[in-house]
């Protein structure tokens, strides 16, 4: 069974930072490429950063600068470092994995940049 697992959500305040992370199970990890996305109330989910097997990256115009993402192929897990948060990244973060057009998701977990 394929479960990817998000922690790391929290409430922070504008100009903090979180890190969120995303384990994988059931999955060969290693020939997944990883996705981080978020949903704001009353939008769509977008793509917020993408790692490939080889590493390579990719980020949202809005988040360049801010954001990094990560893996950790020992660990099956990735990550997702924010900082300089603005209340505009507020929105549930899923992570997805995706490979030769199979795609898993996780539920989500909500991050809240509020003072």
């Amino acid at each position: 069974q394929v479960q990817l697992v998000e922690s790391g959500g929290g409430l922070v305040q504008p100009g903090g930072s979180l890190r969120l992370s995303c384990a994988a199970s059931g999955i060969i990890f290693s020939i997944y490429n990883m996705g981080w996305y978020r949903q704001a109330p009353g939008k769509q989910r977008e793509l917020v950063a993408h790692i490939t097997i080889d590493r390579n990256t990719n980020y949202k115009d809005s988040v360049k600068g801010r954001f990094t993402i990560s893996r950790d192929n020992t660990k099956n897990t990735v990550y997702l470092h924010m900082s300089s948060l603005k209340p505009d990244d507020t929105a549930v973060y899923y992570c997805k994995a995706d490979s030769r057009g199979r795609e898993h998701w996780g539920q989500g977990t909500q991050v809240t940049v509020s003072s």
